[in-house]
């Protein structure tokens, strides 16, 4: 007597929902920029209203050429305080900015980028294209895209 099978029929196994996997799904296309010019304040009620920690700087040519943070705005104030004038006499972004800014590629995978924010220990990092800013990858980008990728295999 044969063996007779009890799988039942074979159907084609369903292929896995394919879920964007690159920092460029992600990053944040629209911007709060500031210029290099602008006055500290501005900076200051710009980061306040839109409840950001800081945003990239950038040229007329929509080139990036620094990054402002909560903290390079904070240490403004404790100088102005140590020299005993007032925050916005002179102080500008340019001043206060960070000049020399890490970017990250756009075509890079999400969960390498994941790794560069920990070992860097950076909240955001702008991506640029052509010499031109593109776009801004954070923390929270990062999150939302692992929540996204929690049903998929981490490859």
């Amino acid at each position: 007597m044969a063996i007779k099978s009890f799988q039942g029929k074979r159907t084609n196994t369903p292929q896995e929902e394919t879920v964007p996997m690159l920092v460029s799904d992600y990053m944040t296309k629209k911007l709060i920029t500031f210029t290099e010019e602008q006055p500290i304040e501005d900076a200051i009620d710009i980061l306040i209203k839109h409840k950001i920690s800081g945003g990239p700087v950038v040229n007329e040519k929509n080139e990036l050429i620094g990054i402002i943070s909560e903290g390079d705005c904070i240490k403004q104030i404790s100088e102005s305080r140590y020299y005993n004038s007032t925050i916005g006499k002179g102080n500008t972004v340019g001043k206060a900015m960070v000049r020399e800014v890490e970017t990250i590629d756009g075509n890079m995978n999400i969960l390498d980028a994941a790794s560069k924010f920990l070992k860097s220990r950076r909240r955001r990092f702008p991506i640029v294209q052509n010499g031109k800013l593109a776009g801004q990858i954070s923390q929270k980008d990062v999150l939302i895209a692992a929540m996204k990728l929690k049903g998929n295999t981490w490859k």
